[in-house]
């Protein structure tokens, strides 16, 4: 018995494990979530999310409305579904921006070196010195809104640190004595920044990818919430915690309840995942937790 017991408990999944694996759970149904929500709509299983229902205004849930109403008479339970789909489109657009100009920058800076590397890091370091929520409040009364708009406001504060995790790994690794085979072959620069560099100095871009996009849900729902995010027309968690801010203290909770729960939902099943892809990623991380 006592060596069974053994043979279960070493094939039984790590509590970081089994963490990263919740992580997944609840990252893929918000997914499906936000890809099902206009399909629900069309069949006739959620309401129209910004078409008001007049009579039931600030109806607390029931059978026929799950979470609730608004005071301005909106279904919470639809705008809360078709919230998670403006997060995803707003968040994957932020941080793919970022990382796509962050990473090449990274790159070229880092190997190339020189005074382009001084000025991009002196640049790099300047944004990343500000406050990610002031900076991309301050971007978004510039540029506007609407959901692009708040992409380029979020991805802004991220560009930075994509800029420096992969420079700061070009720059050990391009003294490696592959990078110096390359160079005394006559490889041209494009070829050794593609082919030997790229793959060497990505491994931790994932894990700041996920981390990123639980931060940018966070900021833009305090960008909806100041009223600088989306335009009222799209459901978004941040505007709707801010209309429902001033029905709390008349006991009407739920309109601010099920928004704010989606959010740290959402964060923490990517946090857990940018968690779960770091301690794989670095297995010395994994090992100084576990003795």
């Amino acid at each position: 018995m006592t060596a069974t017991k053994a043979r279960i408990s070493k094939f039984r999944p790590s509590l970081s494990l089994q963490l990263t694996i919740i992580g997944f759970i609840i990252t893929i149904s918000c997914v499906l979530i936000a890809l099902l929500a206009p399909s629900l709509q069309s069949w006739g299983w959620l309401q129209n999310p910004t078409e008001s229902l007049i009579n039931p205004i600030h109806q607390p849930p029931s059978s026929e409305y799950w979470f609730g109403t608004t005071r301005q008479g909106y279904d919470v339970f639809s705008r809360t579904l078709f919230g998670t789909q403006a997060a995803l489109k707003v968040v994957i657009l932020a941080t793919s921006l970022s990382l796509v100009i962050g990473v090449p920058l990274g790159l070229v800076s880092g190997y190339l070196g020189g005074k382009m590397d001084k000025v991009l890091l002196f640049l790099m370091d300047t944004i990343y010195t500000l406050p990610g929520l002031l900076l991309s409040v301050t971007l978004a009364f510039v540029v506007g809104k609407g959901v692009f708009n708040a992409a380029i406001a979020l991805s802004i504060a991220y560009v930075p640190q994509y800029y420096r995790l992969v420079r700061n790994h070009t720059t050990s690794v391009k003294t490696e004595l592959f990078i110096e085979a390359a160079q005394a072959m006559g490889a041209p620069t494009s070829r050794i920044l593609s082919r030997y560099l790229f793959f060497n100095v990505i491994q931790s871009v994932p894990v700041l990818f996920t981390l990123n996009a639980a931060d940018a849900i966070l900021i833009l729902g305090g960008l909806g919430f100041l009223g600088l995010g989306l335009p009222p027309e799209i459901p978004e968690w941040g505007h709707d915690l801010r209309l429902a801010l001033d029905a709390l203290p008349t006991g009407i909770w739920w309109p601010a309840t099920f928004p704010g729960l989606a959010m740290t939902v959402m964060v923490t099943g990517l946090s857990l995942v940018g968690e779960g892809l770091s301690e794989i990623i670095n297995p010395k991380m994994r090992r100084s937790r576990n003795d």
